[in-house]
């Protein structure tokens, strides 16, 4: 029996020393921050404004920061984005508008998984929080000329992350999915208009949003080419939106070239880097 003590002893004594040495190490966690602009290709069906799907241009302005979280820094990345986009879209004959303006943040928290499969290789899963909101223009008509976007969703969130070397160049290629499960949104009724809802009709306004009446993802690819401390981005960007209730329907689909600068920021104290200090990088 005391020996069985004295090897429990010995054994937690030694785990204690590892997690003590473990934590001595101080941990720099930089954030991979990214400024990006996508120019594209947008359609927009919104059946509380009009029957046809209009389709045009498309510009929007996005921020993304992933980070290594601090409770984990190994194994768990959380992601940060934000953006406004904007769409002028036309009718098939080119006679009437509509301009979409809409704004969105998303954070999530990712599992992740180094090296499967190749060297390089990460693949990371988990959830996120996603806002959006907005409006939709059309001046052509007379009673309803706006028709105003917001949902609040709960959902799955993910990407892979491949780092190379093209030549002397490194360069990391990452696929990235966001894909809405349950959430909430607004949405009249069919002919409904927002001076009724003024006057206080404000029932049946908020709907439980899920895959049979709401459908959204997010899709991009991208690669990223490391010259020095600054970052180059290029890809493609798609996104769709549809919806179905109280007899009206949107569809808004994009399709964009993504164009984007950043770096890995280093958040660093009075002292400086420390020489002995970990760097966990989010993505590279």
């Amino acid at each position: 029996m005391k020996q069985l003590i004295a090897i429990l002893v010995v054994l937690v004594s030694t785990t204690l020393l590892r997690a003590h040495t473990a934590d001595s190490v101080p941990v720099v966690r930089p954030v991979a921050s990214m400024f990006m602009l996508d120019v594209g290709h947008a359609s927009v069906l919104d059946t509380y404004l009009t029957p046809i799907t209009y389709s045009g241009s498309s510009v929007a302005l996005q921020y993304a920061a992933t980070q290594s979280a601090g409770f984990a820094p190994e194994t768990w990345v959380r992601r940060l984005s934000v953006g406004v986009d904007y769409a002028h879209v036309e009718n098939v004959v080119g006679n009437n508008t509509l301009h979409a303006l809409m704004m969105q943040g998303q954070w999530g928290m990712m599992r992740r998984f180094n090296h499967v499969w190749h060297p390089g290789l990460q693949l990371m899963a988990g959830g996120m929080v996603q806002m959006r909101g907005g409006v939709i223009y059309n001046s052509a008509n007379s009673n309803n000329v706006v028709s105003v976007k917001a949902r609040l969703s709960l959902g799955l969130t993910g990407m892979a992350v491949y780092n190379t070397r093209l030549r002397r160049l490194p360069v990391t290629l990452a696929y990235q999915a966001s894909l809405p499960l349950i959430g909430v949104f607004f949405s009249p009724d069919y002919d409904e208009s927002y001076y009724e809802m003024y006057l206080g009709n404000h029932s049946g306004l908020a709907h439980p949003g899920w895959w049979g009446n709401r459908f959204d993802v997010t899709n991009a690819v991208t690669a990223d080419f490391h010259l020095g401390s600054t970052i180059l981005r290029v890809g493609y960007r798609n996104s769709v939106e549809r919806s179905h209730v109280r007899n009206l329907t949107t569809h808004i689909t994009t399709h964009a070239l993504i164009l984007g600068v950043g770096g890995d920021v280093l958040s660093l104290s009075r002292k400086g880097l420390n020489p002995n200090a970990k760097i966990i990088s989010s993505m590279y």
